[in-house]
């Protein structure tokens, strides 16, 4: 059943705000959406080559004395946030449906984002709980417990709900999620009602911001609690191997998916966050979308996104337009 608050909040779409991805990560400008493909932000092409803006550089000129002045040219910059827009705007997106994109470059700290609404958690929320709970763990300065451990390895490896339902009152429900996620450095995320950490509500900036707190090295984790997430999230059951790491290299990957179907709608919540190796390369990702007709139309979208948003910065063109499909059926509810 939904809470009020989840009702309130179920079809938010892009706004043309622009949130900050943390502490780790760089600011950027974000790019609208909507089920029609509308773009709200856009880059101006020169001459023909992909968006670009300016920045300034220098070069020297003779004076009438014979010395050189230092004259400032503008140099070009890719402007990934529009390339990502312009990539989004040829996906198919479903009437009705929704989904934003946040993707960093690892290795030259760029990043870009598509969309700032906010969607159902549905599962991807267990990699914040963990990461809720292995930070009061630092805070009491223990290990996790046995039944902990069991249950966070059921929770992210199988994605059980027991288990997830569990830990959640380990941290406090969402007072202790929401305590975690300020020193995380998310922004806009909000724990569901209750017993219901499935509708928690996020973005995907923040899911991005997120994933740099469990891969980064500027974190509020130790180096030994974000080993530990990141192992778990390498060793996903078999036919929970869709999503972000349909942009990656083979098995270069570690992830954590969700899906969900509404029950006032019948609509299906799928998401996907984690980080792929593309060329040697290192990409967090978070596709996170809403509306879709079935789990499996909504898995295809949830690919596409994330191998559109890694080809801005690899250049590899057939990134969006590649269809995709689970390699397996994922269950029903998650």
């Amino acid at each position: 059943m939904e809470s009020p608050r989840a009702r309130r909040g179920r079809r938010a779409r892009p706004s043309r705000t622009r949130p900050l991805l943390g502490t780790a990560l760089a600011v950027v400008a974000v790019v609208g959406f909507t089920a029609a493909g509308t773009v709200y932000v856009k880059a101006q092409a020169h001459s023909g080559t992909a968006p670009v803006s300016s920045r300034a550089s220098a070069s020297s000129s003779a004076t009438a004395d014979g010395r050189e002045s230092v004259e400032p040219v503008a140099e070009p910059t890719v402007d990934h946030d529009a390339l990502l827009g312009a990539a989004m705007e040829s996906l198919s997106v479903e009437d009705g449906a929704a989904v934003s994109v946040a993707v960093l470059d690892v290795d030259s700290g760029e990043s870009a984002v598509y969309g700032d609404g906010a969607f159902d958690t549905a599962s991807i929320v267990k990699v914040d709980i963990l990461a809720a709970l292995l930070l009061r763990a630092q805070d009491e300065d223990r290990r996790l417990t046995a039944a902990e451990k069991a249950y966070a390895t059921k929770m992210i490896e199988n994605s059980d709900n027991a288990s997830a339902s569990a830990l959640w009152d380990v941290i406090g429900r969402a007072d202790g999620l929401d305590a975690a996620n300020k020193r995380f450095g998310l922004t806009g995320t909000e724990g569901g009602d209750g017993a219901l950490w499935g509708l928690t509500r996020t973005t995907a900036a923040d899911q991005l911001t997120l994933l740099g707190q469990v891969f980064g090295e500027d974190s509020k984790l130790t180096a030994a609690s974000r080993s530990y997430l990141r192992n778990l999230m390498g060793r996903i059951e078999a036919d929970q191997q869709w999503g972000v790491s349909a942009a990656a290299d083979g098995t270069a990957w570690a992830l954590k998916n969700g899906w969900l179907p509404r029950s006032t709608t019948g609509l299906w919540d799928v998401n996907s966050i984690g980080r792929v190796t593309v060329g040697g390369r290192t990409f967090l990702v978070a596709v996170l979308s809403d509306g879709n007709s079935t789990q499996a139309k909504g898995i295809s979208l949830v690919e596409a996104a994330a191998r559109a948003a890694v080809a801005v910065f690899t250049g590899d063109g057939d990134g969006a337009s590649a269809s995709a499909s689970p390699s397996a059926a994922a269950p029903a509810t998650s």
